[in-house]
């Protein structure tokens, strides 16, 4: 009975511990902060961060290859933007060579035009239309030729399908004090659709209508012969 009770109350025998082996890492540049787009990367905007070896994407700057990557990329503006700890790529920056942000990031044969929209936002998808997205441009003006009153509103697509580069606050001085009196759209145009906008923005009031991702690809624009697509009281026709 002695015997039977040292037995059980000596210790057993400790369990054998699988050994796990570390999987071998990298460092790889990421986005120490969130950098919005148009913004000059710094410093402390960048972070060295381990990444799995065996999962390294192919364009991502490793520190193993680029050591000095950081002193290159600090300086460069952001041409979309990218979220913390997100890794950096080449491609989404720019070297801007003390030159404008916009004039950057256009390209050959394309030009940059702003048109105003209202302050409420109705003229620009309630507020939500972002850089990058895609929009049709509509004119609306008056028709006096079909009315007795002068007051037939006319609905024009003027352009189709173009990219919006900017969307900011239209600030005025008025009184002594500076005011929010509109928005501006800044636009990705080529030359013949600049002179089309600038022309309609002078004779109407301009609108942008928001285009879906799926059909961004789209491309349907009026003809060189200035061919535009009329609404009139719902009913579409073609004008000239």
């Amino acid at each position: 009975g002695l015997g039977a009770a040292v037995l059980v109350q000596s210790p057993k025998a400790p369990a054998p511990v699988a050994k796990i082996e570390q999987a071998p890492t990298v460092p790889v540049l990421v986005a120490a902060t969130d950098i919005p787009v148009g913004n000059t990367v710094t410093a402390t905007d960048l972070r060295w961060l381990d990444w799995p070896l065996a999962s390294v994407p192919a364009g991502i700057i490793r520190k193993d290859e680029t050591p000095e990557a950081e002193t290159e990329i600090i300086g460069q503006v952001a041409r979309y933007a990218t979220l913390g700890a997100e890794p950096i790529r080449r491609e989404k920056l720019i070297k801007t060579d003390g030159t404008g942000f916009l004039s950057a990031i256009l390209p050959a044969g394309k030009r940059a035009i702003a048109i105003t929209t209202e302050r409420s936002g109705a003229n620009t998808a309630g507020g939500f239309i972002l850089p990058n997205d895609r929009v049709d441009v509509i004119r609306t003006s008056r028709d006096d030729s079909n009315n007795r009153d002068g007051s037939a509103p006319i609905s024009e697509a003027v352009l189709v399908n173009v990219r919006v580069l900017a969307i900011g606050q239209n600030v005025q001085e008025k009184n002594g004090e500076k005011v929010v009196v509109g928005e501006t759209a800044t636009l990705e145009l080529d030359p013949h659709q600049v002179d089309i906008v600038a022309l309609a923005q002078k004779t109407s009031s301009l609108s942008l209508a928001l285009r879906s991702l799926q059909d961004a690809g789209e491309l349907s624009p009026p003809t060189s012969e200035g061919g535009m697509t009329l609404v009139r009281y719902g009913v579409t026709s073609k004008g000239v």
